[in-house]
């Protein structure tokens, strides 16, 4: 992200691992940009809501963004902070954000798409957005596939456990990695109250996702989401078996010189 011209990274962490994770950043990554903490907290909350008394899990994805609207001024994009994404997925998005604007009348935001093939697993089943895309390679929404699982030469989807569909590998998913410009903090406080008052009943549990903003927004036509095309592959460790895998294609890069042996000299 820093070669391809982000020059801030905001790192949303929870208060518990706090201490150890400021320990780590400062030796590494945080002497090369500038860098802010953010904290998700359970009560960041909107006026006239309570946490419910056992509630412990944080409230999502979209909750996360949204507690970093102090801590961003322009355009930004958002990534999850445990996979690995591919330097020129940085570079197109980086590129279209310098680009961006607010809009008069529809927000210009975009997404990093990526080929269904180059992001699963050999260890089980994973959960990606599958995306609908117009042929101006604008989103037109996103599906969420909870359990995708290669079987020999096909890639298939269930939505009960029992019923299998043929998905094709070659289809365009989410990775959550996302680009925005600062308008996207008001949509999501007031997507955040409905959201509170839609789901009073199961607010134990109920979380707040990021795609699900993004489609309420293209729903509503306040929003274009450019899709920017991607080859490269996304790694991560679903299962405890993915470590393998991943150490050795992140070594692989290493020694193709894409990443110097000691990334932060």
């Amino acid at each position: 992200a820093i070669r391809a011209g982000f020059k801030k990274v905001v790192f949303i962490i929870n208060r518990d691992i706090e201490v150890e994770f400021r320990s780590r950043i400062e030796q590494t990554v945080g002497q090369h940009c500038h860098h802010v903490y953010v904290y998700q907290e359970l009560n960041n909350l909107p006026a006239g809501f309570d946490v419910p008394r056992r509630r412990q899990k944080p409230w999502g994805t979209a909750h996360a963004v949204m507690c970093c609207k102090d801590s961003v001024v322009g355009p930004f994009a958002v990534i999850n902070a445990d996979d690995f994404y591919g330097r020129s997925s940085f570079q197109a998005l980086y590129a279209y954000l310098n680009g961006a604007h607010g809009g008069d009348r529809r927000y210009d935001f975009c997404m990093v798409g990526y080929v269904l093939e180059n992001t699963l697993t050999e260890h089980g089943h994973v959960s990606r957005g599958v995306c609908e895309i117009d042929a101006q390679g604008n989103l037109v929404n996103i599906h969420e596939r909870v359990h995708i699982e290669r079987f020999g030469q096909s890639v298939m989807y269930t939505e009960d456990g029992a019923t299998w569909i043929e998905i094709a590998a070659d289809c365009v998913v989410s990775m959550n990695m996302w680009g925005f410009t600062p308008a996207l903090f008001t949509e999501l406080h007031r997507q955040f109250s409905n959201f509170l008052s839609d789901n009073r009943a199961g607010l134990l549990r109920a979380e707040f996702f990021l795609p699900e903003v993004v489609n309420q927004l293209l729903d509503e036509k306040k929003a274009t989401v450019k899709v920017l095309p991607t080859q490269e592959r996304w790694f991560g460790v679903t299962y405890k078996q993915d470590r393998v895998k991943v150490k050795k294609a992140v070594l692989n890069l290493v020694h193709e010189g894409v990443y110097p042996q000691a990334l932060w000299r």
